[in-house]
């Protein structure tokens, strides 16, 4: 027993346990979240007689006459500063870890008024950022110093025009911890759900002998395979995921759910869990795509163990390799990564006539909606998904993991249900970045001219398929580079393992093929006798000039711009790396793609509603100056409503850098009959009007017989430069980048900083070990960069005009993280002439010893 204050109110708490639990589970103070539990995160952090404290490591009955503070308990003034600096510096992405980081400034600067910037940086050195690369959060932490000095808050920009650095529309709710995320969400007979998980990576089911579980006082239910109304298979495209493991079925990872348990409280649910027995026949495994290949492989599933093979070629390239000048041939491979998101899996469902609502957070609500239909055998009109507030993605929430569950759970129970991830489980079973093996081919004239590529990769695609056939093809496809030539041919391959499944992560693919062409032409430089900077600005594909893949590209291309731009930084430093990228922005290659949105006029208020998931990247504030901007309606007269699927608009999942462009065009289209309404009234005249705006993007199919193939809508480009200090330790990042149009260069700048923090730890830190299929990593252990560990970062924004689309804007988020671990690379080979194949970089001051 304990008794302390929390926000200056008195507690007593009978029984010993967790704070974190105890402020969220009894006083619902939902602004500590909980990111791993295991002390490792930060997102938990509270005050504790001043100073900052993870709560989930600190147990109540040690807080006797302790002084708890929470972001609830900001004074008004204090609340004020906080959004105003946040939101000002671009410091507030997915907002996860943003209630802890406001604790550790509060805690700085209420000991020092005036801090340094690395004293600012080693005030949150303990908690975890994945969206921002944390330097606009150091940048608030200085802002808000300064205004707490001046007793005063200004006024918040008034333009929001395109072009305008505002600040996000949700860093408020972000900030102060009232925006919920799932697990905020606590419903009145709410259960607790959760999966038993297969004891080996490939095993036979047996048995399942759940009678113990069922019987234990609070358990709600025990379901198995033969539970599932509809169809046990779901998958974000091919169906070959069990939402269950039957019996007489093989498991096909350790993260495979083979019964669901369900309890009136998580402490029962745990020990009802570890009441199941499961009886298996265990069997051998597949450990890699090298296993997976061999004629006697064991099958990881029925229809064998090659997921996809892609071939692309265009011209000659053994003819032209053979005539060139100089050629290289390398072998390169890159890592498992997990996305590390602060945000475990988690999703509420409840009810809803005669089917279900799931309330989630994941990178498409229809994709959500369209998976569960077919297992619960239900109608989209009974199927429900809503966004809640999503802590990070980069990829990993594109496939359903906990949402069908609960959806399942609560059909069949008629209960609200909670089904949450803990931070051990999101990291087994999640899809990760796909390993990959390469072997790049480069043949070059006397001058450096590129004249042909071949190259040839195996990916593990794990257990699942996931989005790994769309990986490899976008692999395969930028693999060439953003350069002018014509002669290029790649084999790829994606095989199942018995690994965790992998799939769609930031750079979907090319960060990994990025890094050998980008690695080979650097090596390509020297062997002609010219900088790497001039091999790149001798072949860069300019506006007019054909992409290996055939594609015309078109005005907007600004690779050359992001060049020009880096060359000061790169010709001076005596320690520099450089690499350059293009990604596309689109699903392209003749698949289908739509974005939409609807605006609704209610009681004097724009509504903007698209069915398209914010998941960090700010969507809501691109759309919010799209409105602004084509009606001159001022912010406070717009409200951006979360996706659903039940009101706004189907516009596909949030991946592929596609959301700027795509509901972005869409918007644009609505605002156009918006604006001639407007001219014939006001916005109050115009209650009850809808308007709706479509944007399909046309695109050939890969191979299509046409001369010059459009893959893709629009590319964005980049150069990066890496620069060393004289102790090998990264000085600075200097990362140019052509985006068209920017919305709103503070957000652009933030997902360029984070994407190459992202990637610096790829590059040199991250790690995703596997023991027999098994990840034996922990949060603390994956090496993720902290805030007193990140360089300068000099994020350069390139505007390109001549895309006709979206006001010209291209997607950023994906492009940011693909050119940085190649130009690490190249910097270290400038250092100490080692030139690295691997990844991450072996023998850096960055290597663990």
């Amino acid at each position: 027993m304990a008794t302390f204050t929390v926000n200056g109110q008195s507690v007593n708490v009978e029984e010993n346990q967790r704070l974190l639990r105890f402020l969220r589970d009894t006083l619902r103070l939902t602004s500590v979240k909980d990111g791993c539990s295991e002390g490792a995160c930060g997102t938990c952090t509270v005050l504790v007689d001043g100073k900052s404290a993870k709560a989930c490591v600190l147990q109540t009955d040690k807080l006797e006459g302790k002084r708890i503070v929470t972001v609830e308990g900001l004074t008004d003034f204090e609340r004020e500063v906080y959004t105003y600096a946040f939101g000002m510096a671009g410091a507030v992405q997915c907002g996860f870890c943003i209630p802890g980081m406001v604790l550790c400034a509060k805690g700085l600067l209420d000991e020092n008024p005036t801090p340094t910037r690395e004293e600012a940086a080693y005030a949150i050195r303990n908690n975890i950022c994945r969206c921002t690369g944390y330097v606009k959060i150091i940048d608030a932490i200085l802002l808000s110093a300064e205004l707490l000095r001046a007793g005063r808050v200004p006024e918040a920009p008034k333009d929001w025009s395109l072009g305008a650095r505002v600040p996000r529309i949700d860093v408020k709710e972000k900030v102060t911890g009232t925006g919920l995320y799932p697990d905020d969400i606590y419903l009145d007979g709410m259960i607790y759900g959760s999966a038993v998980r297969s004891r080996y990576p490939r095993a036979k089911v047996l048995a399942i002998h759940k009678e113990e579980a069922e019987a234990l006082p609070g358990v709600v239910c025990v379901l198995t395979a033969d539970d599932i109304p509809g169809q046990n298979k779901v998958g974000h495209l091919k169906k070959d995921w069990d939402t269950m493991i039957a019996v007489g079925d093989i498991t096909h990872y350790l993260g495979d759910a083979i019964c669901l348990v369900a309890a009136e409280t998580p402490e029962i649910l745990d020990r009802a869990k570890s009441l199941v027995r499961v009886d298996y026949e265990e069997l051998p495994m597949v450990r890699s795509p090298r296993e997976a290949m061999l004629p006697d492989a064991p099958l990881v599933h029925r229809d064998g163990n090659l997921l996809a093979h892609k071939h692309i070629q265009r011209g000659n390239p053994a003819e032209a390799i053979a005539k060139s000048k100089h050629v290289l041939t390398q072998r390169f491979t890159t890592p498992w990564t997990e996305h590390a998101f602060l945000e475990p899996e988690c999703a509420v469902a409840y009810p809803d006539g005669e089917g279900v609502c799931i309330l989630s957070t994941d990178q498409g609500a229809y994709d959500t909606q369209h998976e569960t239909m077919g297992m619960l055998g239900l109608s989209a009109e009974q199927v429900k998904v809503r966004n809640c507030l999503v802590g990070g993605g980069f990829g990993g929430k594109e496939d359903v993991t906990v949402q069908h569950h609960a959806a399942l759970i609560a059909y069949l129970t008629k209960r609200p249900v909670k089904v949450k991830l803990t931070r051990a489980e999101s990291i087994l079973i999640h899809p990760k970045r796909h390993p990959m093996e390469m072997v790049f081919s480069l043949g070059c004239d006397e001058n450096g001219r590129i004249q042909g590529v071949a190259a040839e990769v195996i990916a593990d695609t794990g257990a699942y398929a996931s989005l790994g056939g769309p990986v490899l093809e976008r692999a395969c496809t930028h693999a060439a580079g953003p350069y002018n030539y014509q002669n290029f041919e790649i084999d790829g391959w994606a095989y199942y393992t018995n690994n965790p499944p992998a799939g769609a992560f930031r750079g979907f693919g090319v960060t990994q093929t990025c890094f050998c062409i980008e690695s080979l032409l650097n090596q390509m430089a020297d062997l002609v006798g010219i900088s790497p900077w001039e091999i790149r600005w001798r072949n860069a594909i300019r506006p007019g000039q054909e992409l290996p893949n055939g594609q015309i590209v078109d005005a907007a291309t600004g690779l050359a711009e992001t060049l020009e731009a880096v060359r000061p930084y790169y010709e001076t430093a005596r320690y520099a790396g450089i690499a350059c990228a293009m990604k596309n922005a689109g699903v392209g290659v003749g698949i289908p793609d739509t974005g939409r949105v609807r605006l609704t006029v209610e009681e004097g208020k724009l509504h903007i509603f698209a069915g398209a998931s914010c998941i960090g990247q700010g969507l809501g504030t691109v759309l919010t100056q799209m409105v602004c901007e084509q009606t001159g309606l001022s912010p406070k007269q717009i409200v951006y409503e979360r996706s659903n699927t039940y009101f706004a608009p189907d516009s596909g999942t949030t991946s592929g850098s596609r959301q700027t462009l795509f509901t972005g065009e869409a918007c644009r289209r609505a605002c156009q009959d918006l604006r001639s309404a407007l001219a014939e009234t006001g916005l109050e005249g115009l209650n009850g009007r809808e308007f709706y705006g479509e944007y399909l993007g046309k695109t050939d199919p890969l191979g299509a017989d046409v001369p010059n193939p459009v893959s893709h809508i629009a590319y964005g480009y980049a150069t990066q430069v890496c620069i060393l200090d004289e102790d090998g330790r990264i000085q600075e990042i200097v990362a140019a980048h052509d985006v068209g149009k920017a919305v709103n260069p503070l957000s652009v700048e933030g997902q360029i900083e984070g994407g190459v923090v992202m990637s610096m730890g790829f590059a040199l830190t991250e790690r995703y070990p596997l023991a027999d299929c098994k990840p034996t990593a922990k949060f603390g252990t994956l090496g993720l960069l902290r805030a007193h560990q990140i360089p300068k970062i000099t994020p350069i924004i390139v505007e390109k005009p001549g895309l006709n689309v979206a006001c010209g804007a291209i997607g950023i988020g994906e492009i940011t993280a693909i050119p940085t671990a190649p130009a690490i690379a190249d910097a270290y080979f400038r250092y100490d002439g080692r030139f690295r194949t691997s990844l991450p970089l072996e023998n850096t001051p960055y290597t663990r010893k």
